[in-house]
């Protein structure tokens, strides 16, 4: 079998484009040729990759880091790479598949968020995604969602037929654990971390729910948030300013910190720096930190809403994404239970999350749709 998969969204730039969807993809292409020993690729790209697998072939094309030029490649260049490729199955890797498909075909969501919160995107944005998405999942053989979640909101917002939906979560590199402490203490005095904080992972947007997080850390008594700050983590999307307007209003600048794009290969040094994790936003498609952090033994603070409480499971604890005062409470828990124990059965529960689980589902979702 032969599997043409557009990886354009792939950023050869450290930032936000880095985080969730990027990491997605990567633990995918770097695991299908290890659960497919007899599949060929080839991963359609916008700049070459430096690691190298085998039965994987490259096809750089043209430079599409801006939106537009990703769209007339991926409409009108890329049918034509792929008459000369001439794949067993196409996978379009996020969301949007080129019209004209002529070879069975899988697409994979990750979440309806631009349906759910189209407010928060352009109108060319919002319009794009919400046109191309629905027509790519009506013409895909396959669809792969990573929640069921995710599953449910096809279902429900588009109809999509669910006998055609296929779900693969997300997975953990092995990295992801807990450190030793005196290497954990040697990180903070190099990163000049505060002795104690609450860390947060993710792209600075709407969506994130931080303002709240921020008043509610607010809420805390000033001696409390002397002891123990709070770290958010992450590029800045889009819409971010209330954050930053919020930090000010409650004169928090002392002990919120937000260092920017956290690398992938720093990440696991914060979650193991930190007291606990918390993640309050407002919908995701899966939510791939939860259990990064819980890999690395944190205690997990959640909302309870879209598909974050299968990432939670039953080890973590979830809160209604508008209760400042429980949010509140929840830090302060923190602060009370000092030194927090390596949670045993967060770890136990990340581990259930592999990229070869996810590769092999996914390679099983090309085989339904040839057959």
């Amino acid at each position: 079998m032969h599997i043409a998969i557009n990886a354009h969204l792939l950023s050869a730039q450290k930032g936000y484009r880095q985080a969730g969807i990027h990491r997605y993809i990567y633990g995918v292409i770097s695991h299908l040729p290890k659960v497919a020993p007899s599949a060929t690729f080839t991963l359609l790209l916008n700049h070459p990759l430096i690691e190298e697998w085998p039965r994987v072939v490259q096809r750089v094309g043209m430079n599409t880091s801006s939106a537009w030029r990703r769209i007339f490649w991926e409409q009108a260049i890329q049918p034509l790479a792929l008459r000369q490729i001439r794949p067993d199955v196409y996978h379009a890797s996020a969301f949007v598949m080129p019209y004209g498909l002529r070879v069975p075909s899988v697409v994979t969501v990750f979440d309806l968020s631009f349906v759910h919160y189209p407010q928060v995107l352009s109108r060319s944005r919002k319009f794009y995604l919400q046109t191309f998405t629905h027509n790519s999942c009506r013409r895909a053989t396959r669809i792969i969602a990573i929640s069921e979640s995710t599953k449910r909101d096809l279902i429900s917002l588009w109809n999509v037929d669910p006998d055609k939906i296929d779900v693969s979560s997300v997975g953990v590199d092995p990295i992801y654990q807990p450190l030793p402490s005196d290497e954990i203490e040697a990180f903070r005095v190099r990163k000049n971390l505060p002795k104690r904080f609450v860390l947060f992972v993710g792209t600075l947007e709407p969506r994130k729910n931080l303002s709240m997080l921020l008043r509610a850390y607010a809420q805390l008594p000033v001696h409390v948030r002397q002891d123990l700050h709070l770290v958010l983590g992450g590029g800045k999307g889009w819409l971010y300013d209330d954050i930053f307007k919020t930090i000010e209003q409650y004169q928090l600048s002392e002990t919120v910190h937000t260092p920017g794009y956290i690398p992938s290969e720093e990440l696991v040094w914060w979650y193991n720096a930190a007291d606990a994790f918390v993640y309050p936003t407002l919908y995701e498609g899966f939510g791939l930190p939860i259990v990064e952090a819980m890999a690395c033994g944190k205690k997990v603070f959640a909302s309870d809403s879209s598909s974050l409480p299968e990432a939670v499971g039953h080890v973590g604890t979830l809160l209604p994404s508008d209760d400042e005062i429980a949010w509140t409470h929840a830090l302060q828990t923190v602060y009370d239970q000092y030194p927090i124990p390596i949670q045993q059965d967060a770890i136990a529960w990340a581990a259930q999350f592999t990229w070869q689980r996810v590769a092999q589902r996914i390679f099983d979702s090309y085989q339904q749709a040839i057959t």
